[in-house]
């Protein structure tokens, strides 16, 4: 399973194998991000990233940062927080007269600094480290150009970052991303990731994952954890599974971990 010439993606070609051997027919469109499954009477969709497994409810708390860190606070999961200010130019009535001020109340609170980033996911694109209040203008400024909302969390020294696959509570994949040149542990930005064996660390990741997907209902999703003055805490879920950076080293596993959710939404239909 490699990267095909004409650069569909590895989730795309996972799908496409699956279906290949079960009998689905598939068809792509919208250049690979809208894939139809038909198999008999039944049809599902993937789109993005996600394989269609997880509830509405599930996947909108997923893709919001800001929700997901304050359900996992209600539900008592160590998690980093994530503060939401909405773009101005939503109108006041909307978001406040008082937004700045919040924000610069935060970054007052957090003399190490504060992330800057959008509340939905982006792949590490657009996330900016913050201590002064003109670096604070200039990336509320970046990330409201593009995006409804911002959230802004503490900046932490993170010793370690872990990402757990899970489907129906089981752990399908761990795996510790090693940092690059940057300070941050995004795959985008030049990360390698490294299969955990069973032990210890790998244990604790799973179980805060577990505990995680419980406390937002979700089925199957990627959850990225984060180990802080020695304290594991969730940095944030993601609906969609992207597995391409691993694909490029475990493509057996990342195969099988997408069968294994496809058969999940395929589960009783004759193929």
């Amino acid at each position: 399973m490699r990267q095909m010439a004409s650069g569909e993606r590895i989730f795309v070609q996972a799908i496409r194998h699956y279906c290949a051997r079960h009998g689905i027919a598939v068809e792509v469109r919208a250049g690979g991000w809208l894939i139809a499954m038909n198999s008999g009477e039944a049809r599902r969709f993937a789109f993005g990233y996600d394989i269609g497994l997880n509830s509405a409810i599930a996947h909108r708390l997923a893709n919001d940062k800001s929700a997901t860190s304050e359900a996992l606070a209600i539900a008592g999961v160590r998690c980093i927080p994530h503060h939401l200010s909405l773009n101005p130019k939503l109108g006041e009535k909307v978001v406040g007269a008082d937004w700045r001020k919040a924000m610069l109340d935060l970054l007052r609170d957090n003399p190490q600094g504060v992330v800057v980033k959008p509340n939905e996911g982006t792949s590490g694109r657009a996330v900016f480290k913050v201590t002064t209040e003109a670096e604070l203008d200039h990336a509320t400024g970046e990330v409201f150009a593009m995006s409804t909302g911002l959230v802004i969390s503490p900046y932490v020294a993170i010793e370690d970052e872990v990402r757990v696959i899970l489907l129906d509570d089981v752990p399908l994949v761990v795996y510790s991303k090693q940092r690059g040149t940057d300070w941050r542990h995004n795959l985008d930005a030049g990360a390698k990731p490294v299969l955990l064996e069973d032990g210890e660390m790998r244990a604790a990741c799973a179980k805060l994952a577990i505990d995680a997907a419980r406390a937002i209902g979700i089925t199957f999703a990627s959850i990225d954890i984060v180990r802080v003055d020695g304290d594991w805490r969730v940095l944030e879920i993601n609906s969609g599974v992207m597995m391409e950076a691993l694909a490029k080293l475990h493509p057996e596993l990342v195969q099988a971990t997408y069968d294994a959710a496809l058969d999940r939404v395929f589960a009783g239909q004759p193929h």
